[in-house]
């Protein structure tokens, strides 16, 4: 998720390190803040990799910065990682809102909707947080109020959900 975060950033716009942490705590840090010893390992892979590079500017008021810049390659990457999300990527909610927050890099509305599709298809798969023995429980039955407030939550939430990916797959023509 982190290096997807990075090279879907970067292939808007080359960032120094500072500005890209804050946009990817931006997009994911309520539930998984980005922390230094986090990002600088995983930028020097896709720099390893040959995804990125990285180019010192004298700093406005301090020491110098780098400026991290998506290479030819590391836009190809990004874009086969958004045409084939790990199963993780689909099924994980934040994971999810990553692959979703870059998916507008995939050129191809049909590539676009099968990623789309594989969302839909989870989504449409009976489950629950709770279970009564290998049935899932619907909001209305735990007796406890929080566990029906989790629940039904979820259902608010996979129902606007599931309404913007009908109405985005008929738009991308599928």
């Amino acid at each position: 998720m982190l290096e997807l975060a990075i090279l879907g950033f970067l292939y808007d716009a080359p960032l120094h390190g500072y500005e890209l942490r804050k946009r990817i705590t931006a997009l994911t840090g309520h539930v998984r803040p980005v922390a230094e010893s986090t990002l600088y390992p995983a930028i020097k892979r896709l720099e390893k990799a040959g995804f990125l590079i990285r180019a010192t500017e004298p700093g406005a008021v301090a020491a110098p910065r780098h400026v991290l810049t998506l290479t030819d390659d590391g836009r190809s990457e990004l874009r086969r990682r958004l045409a084939d999300p790990a199963a993780r990527d689909i099924t994980d909610e934040n994971r999810w809102f990553t692959v979703l927050a870059f998916l507008r890099h995939l050129d191809d509305p049909a590539a676009q909707a099968a990623v789309l599709r594989r969302r839909l298809a989870f989504l449409q798969e009976p489950t629950s947080f709770f279970y009564d023995g290998d049935r899932p429980l619907r909001a209305e039955e735990p007796d406890d109020p929080f566990r029906r407030g989790v629940l039904a939550i979820a259902r608010a939430t996979s129902r606007a959900e599931l309404d913007w990916l009908h109405d985005t797959l008929t738009s991308l023509g599928d």
